[in-house]
């Protein structure tokens, strides 16, 4: 087990021995604290995007739920004829960036959460380190009214019209502790200077989202694709997000009882071999997952080891997608109907 891992357990775990890591918590506070006053002074330069930007992120490492929050309102603007853009960081691809996502494009090249954002939106889409870069090289092949970034909340060398932090109810803030003693990378306070999207099937506030569960579908080609997917089979639950749990959680939401976990860490690498066990049991797993198993098993035609994907969708509160419209109205940006 990688130290990331050991450390990621131990967040979610909220164990003690974390206290020993506290000083470099201040020393990750002090960094940041200071980086986000140079941009407040304008000592370090904050570019400003010809058109607006729209930032989802949170205050947490790992999985909250933005993802798949960032597709549903994609498809909602693309509904309501808003010519919306997407750029990312594309952890996990190697690039060379900044790079446009397709259809074609896979997550060695870009990342495993691109590769899933524009297959299930076709939104125009660029990824890269420098999100100055991402939006020139966007704006070079589209017009466009709105431009989303997936995460960056803490790069304030953007600017941003529109903030949207996810808070993830069933994971919580751990201890409350910044980097690495806790899984913060900003104080709780930053919660007050941003709009805070609840994620919760019990949520307290009016703005809020929860993920809901459609039908399993088989990744392989190979299968037979009107095969019925079967809760009551023993699985192999093969994870790479952030926040592991709450795929179990959905798993036994869906009558999924009997699995064995096999956990990776965030936007792992898989190979071959990871898909590999003792019997013929079926491997259940992620749309984030299964968009880096998918060209694995393009590479490996003998592989005959079923897998299902459980797919999940994001349901937003109507105060969100009202809070929505009037926060783009005030930037000029008008909803078509119909």
């Amino acid at each position: 087990m990688s130290i990331a891992q050991i450390i990621q357990d131990a967040w979610n775990k909220q164990s003690k021995w974390l206290i020993a890591l506290r000083p470099l918590s201040w020393l990750y506070q002090f960094g940041f604290t200071v980086n986000k006053q140079l941009y407040q002074k304008g000592i370090k330069k904050t570019y400003q995007a010809p058109v607006p930007v729209m930032i989802i992120g949170n205050i947490t490492v790992g999985g909250s739920g933005k993802t798949p929050l960032l597709i549903q309102l994609v498809k909602y603007l693309q509904h309501h004829h808003v010519r919306v853009g997407v750029i990312s960081r594309g952890y996990g691809g190697q690039g060379p960036f900044p790079a446009l996502v397709t259809l074609d494009s896979v997550p060695d090249q870009v990342g495993d959460e691109p590769c899933l954002i524009v297959q299930s939106t076709e939104v125009p889409m660029v990824v890269g380190g420098n999100r100055q870069a991402n939006i020139e090289l966007l704006l070079q092949h589209y017009e466009l009214d709105l431009i989303i970034s997936d995460d960056g909340l803490q790069h304030w060398a953007l600017a941003r019209q529109i903030e949207w932090i996810v808070l993830d109810n069933n994971r919580g803030l751990g201890n409350q502790k910044l980097l690495p003693e806790g899984y913060l990378r900003e104080p709780v306070s930053r919660l007050k200077h941003g709009t805070v999207i609840e994620h919760a099937h019990q949520p307290h506030s009016a703005l809020n989202m929860h993920l809901e569960v459609t039908e399993p579908y088989l990744l392989n080609p190979s299968f037979d694709q009107s095969e019925q997917f079967d809760p009551a089979l023993d699985y192999y639950a093969v994870v790479g997000i952030g926040f592991p749990q709450r795929f179990y959680n959905t798993l036994e939401s869906i009558g999924v009882t009997q699995f064995q976990c096999h956990e990776f860490p965030d936007h792992y690498d898989y190979e071959i071999d990871d898909l590999q066990f003792e019997d013929n049991n079926p491997i259940i797993t992620t749309e984030k997952d299964a968009v880096k198993l998918l060209p694995l098993l393009k590479n490996h035609s003998t592989f005959s080891r079923e897998i299902w994907v459980v797919p999940v969708g994001a349901v937003l509160s109507d105060e969100c997608y009202l809070l929505l419209n009037q926060q783009l109205t005030q930037l000029g940006i008008d909803l078509i109907q119909g």
